[in-house]
């Protein structure tokens, strides 16, 4: 089945914020951000903008009803400055105008006099001085202390990755429209809508059903608005709370750049241990998440680095420990993979280092060290693992072997072109660590017409899962999908949702919708049998025609919901659900908090121009642990996208900022993301054929977030082309491995050869 969105995106009539038909009267809001990372406000002066064409009125924190806070996990988090100011970008006054221009305009009038104070962009800086989110936790297992005499084989270093932009196509923006009954309707991009709804009403200072948030699609997300659509959402229904008028604000794409958070970057040590026969031992890694001003999702972020921080290896004695640490950058947040990049990272640059140094391919350590089923994780649970078998069959399916002699043939036969080749295993849980996240709910009405319709808290964010809820329906009822309207995401028709996150959404919401069809389903064949003179166990349904004991019968669906509605029983249902088995003990930091693992391994080829540091990314050639998936051309999609976007944060997208806390790339001619030209050129993606039961939906696995970890590979296989130019070059553990880098890396050590060929020019 396809998506069923193609053909609405294709033809233009998808439906996002900005296609919103605005209501007679809608405001118009910008806002006045910090322009300095941290200091006290002096004085505010909005006289001159409050005068300038256009303007309405301006909000700053003293016009809030109810609390000036929108910290979801810690309360540290304002709506509007109040007398300090912590990044740049820091929202301070709220403009509301009749037009999106005279807003802008306006702002350009708005003054401040800020004292400057010392500005923090270092996460190792921040945790010397004390200034921390939360405390430091620590993920052990085993005895690292007594497995270090151990070791035949010691490696210590330290690895760097840094954050990465969202950029979505559709910026961040809301749209707040007032309802009678002092209530509010909140249009807002967001993967949260009960976050959005949450903290409107403690701002407002309103019962949380005053709040009424509506979600259609997103065009994209990421990670990006799962907390940090909140304040927009919340800053148009502040205006509206106070105007009694619709208010709109969607972000221009440099603002949005410049006031939201990203990837965390992290700054990490590590120390590896092995056996003579290469097996891993002993790990310990120390990680400074650099989360910026606020907790926004930090802590959480940081707590998925632990959980992943031994990739798809059994490592029996492991000490992992995490900073969260606070910095003066706008608030870093959830992105794909939520942390569980940072620490895959930081294990594979061990590997890469203990591999270098003893001299044996990096692939033989990995291949030695995959979690087995029963093996047990850092945290407790243990795995039922497809680690092995994704690898085994990654390899007799792709010929690595030929491929790597191939590669040896290639560096032997070219100077100024080398190919390098790496293998990225990968393991990642799937859930919400936090426990109580993992629920969901559905509401399905059947009609009398025969018609279905489904409401849940699932986001579509171009994931497809809207899809696939619709895909749960038909299968329950045995119904075409032209019978079927899944309906936009909306926080009254189903309340207290867990954002569109985790790779959990489809699992969640299609269980829950699952749930509620069968429910249904039950009382449709109750009715089914009395009319039949049968046992309910004897009814099926099947293409919309009623079947006793295998035999068509003469009702049909629309027959048989109609005898239902005349019987007076029910065609709703509000489904929920909860995975089993779930739960985490932090004080312990010991439990089973994953419904299940996928598993895959990528196989990255990549070639370096190394006269000019250039390079291209040759192949991925993955095998990925779908379960048995229930919409390969969605997960597909999903696997696709997914390895680029990794790549883009290995290679190419250097996220900067000044000492003082600025920007720097801040636009797209200055961040680079991957474009046609620099996607590899083949990707070559193999469903692992598995008839394991999991907890997924129709055991179709999750695949939002693990394919994105293949993209490491990419860094490790361009390190490997350096090396083949010139095995003394040093190159530090520090992602993106941008083009510059690789060129200082190519020409990084005394002893390399020299002509006139290779010598680095302006050509």
């Amino acid at each position: 089945m396809q998506n069923i969105d193609a053909y609405n995106h294709v033809r233009g009539e998808s439906v996002y914020l900005d296609d919103i038909p605005t209501i007679a009267g809608t405001l118009y809001g910008a806002v006045f951000d910090s322009p300095i990372a941290h200091g006290h406000i002096k004085r505010l002066d909005l006289e001159e903008a409050l005068k300038s064409e256009g303007v309405v009125r301006i909000f700053t924190y003293k016009d809030i009803p109810g609390e000036n806070q929108v910290g979801g996990i810690v309360p540290d988090e304002p709506l509007l400055a109040e007398h300090e100011v912590h990044f740049c970008g820091m929202p301070i006054a709220f403009v509301v105008a009749f037009s999106a221009e005279a807003a802008y305009a306006a702002v350009k009038k708005v003054k401040v006099e800020i004292d400057p104070l010392p500005v923090i962009t270092d996460p190792r800086e921040a945790k010397e001085k004390g200034e921390l989110i939360i405390p430091p936790r620590t993920f052990q297992i085993g005895d690292t202390d007594a497995a270090w005499k151990k070791c035949a084989h010691i490696f210590e270093g330290r690895a760097d990755s840094n954050g990465q932009e969202h950029l979505y196509i559709e910026t961040q923006g809301a749209y707040a429209v007032p309802i009678e009954n002092d209530a509010i309707k909140i249009y807002s991009s967001t993967q949260g809508p009960t976050a959005v709804q949450r903290h409107a009403a403690v701002v407002l200072k309103l019962p949380m059903s005053r709040i009424e948030v509506d979600v259609t699609r997103l065009g994209g997300g990421f990670g990006g608005k799962e907390d940090q659509a909140t304040i927009w959402g919340v800053m148009c229904a502040l205006a509206t709370y106070h105007l009694k008028k619709p208010v709109k604000y969607s972000l221009h794409r440099m603002e949005d750049m410049r006031m939201t958070g990203k990837r965390h970057p992290y700054s990490s040590d590590f120390k590896i241990g092995l056996s003579k026969d290469h097996k891993i031992l002993a790990y310990e890694a120390t990680f400074y998440q650099n989360a910026g001003a606020t907790a926004d999702l930090s802590p959480a972020v940081m707590e998925r680095t632990l959980f992943h921080c031994t990739n798809s290896y059994f490592v029996p004695n492991v000490k992992a420990t995490a900073y969260s640490c606070r910095t003066n950058l706008p608030s870093n947040t959830a992105f794909r993979g939520f942390g569980g990049p940072q620490g895959m990272f930081v294990i594979e640059s061990a590997i890469a280092q203990a591999a270098e140094a003893l001299g044996v391919p990096a692939s033989d350590i990995q291949q030695k060290n995959l979690i087995k089923t029963g093996d047990e994780f850092p945290y407790g649970q243990k795995a039922d693992s497809e680690a092995v078998e994704c690898w085994e069959h990654s390899k007799t399916l792709y010929n690595i072997d030929q491929i790597r002699k191939d590669a040896e043939l290639f560096n032997a036969a070219n100077k100024l072109y080398k190919k390098g080749f790496a293998v990225m295993p990968v393991c990642f849980g799937i859930s919400f660590t936090k426990t109580m996240m993992n629920q969901a709910r559905a509401q399905v009405h059947v009609y009398t017409d025969g018609s279905v319709a489904v409401s849940t808290g699932a986001v579509e964010m171009g994931q497809g899962v809207n899809t696939k809820m619709l895909q749960v329906a038909a299968q329950v009822f045995s119904l075409p999908p032209a019978r079927i309207k899944v309906n936009s995401t909306n926080t009254y028709r189903v309340a207290n949702t867990s954002p569109s996150a985790a790779s959990a959404t489809a699992d969640l919401n299609g269980k829950a919708t699952e749930i509620a069809c069968n429910a249904i389903l039950d009382r449709l064949k109750r009715v089914a049998a009395e009319e039949l003179g049968a046992k309910p166990g004897q009814i099926e349904l099947k293409n919309e025609i009623v079947l006793l004991k295998g035999k068509p019968t003469d009702i049909d669906w629309k027959k048989l919901v109609m005898l239902t509605y005349m019987k007076r029983i029910s065609l709703s249902e509000h489904g929920h659900y909860t995975p089993p088995g779930i739960h985490f003990d932090m004080k312990k930091e010991k439990g089973h908090p994953f419904a299940y693992h996928v598993y895959g391994t990528a196989f990255i080829s990549t070639t370096v121009d190394c006269l000019r540091g250039i390079y291209t990314i040759d192949a991925v050639k993955v095998v990925h642990d779908f379960g048995q998936s229930m919409n390969p051309l969605i997960d597909l999609g999903q696997v696709e996208g997914g390895i680029v976007q990794g790549i883009g944060w290995m290679t190419m997208e250097e996220l900067v900022y000044d000492k003082e806390g600025r920007l720097r790339s801040n636009a797209l001619s200055t961040y680079k993301v991957p474009d046609i030209y620099s996607v590899p050129k083949e990707i070559d993606v193999h469903f692992l054929d598995t008839k394991k039961e999991n907890l997924a939906i129709l055991r179709s696995k999750a695949v939002g977030e693990p394919p994105l970890m293949y993209g490491i590979g990419a860094y490790f296989a361009l390190r490997n082309a350096i090396r083949a130019f010139n095995p003394n070059a040093v190159i530090p553990y520090d992602a993106p491995l941008t083009p510059e880098k690789v060129l200082m890396s190519l020409y990084s050590a005394a002893g390399v050869r020299q002509s006139p060929e290779v010598v680095p020019g302006n050509g």
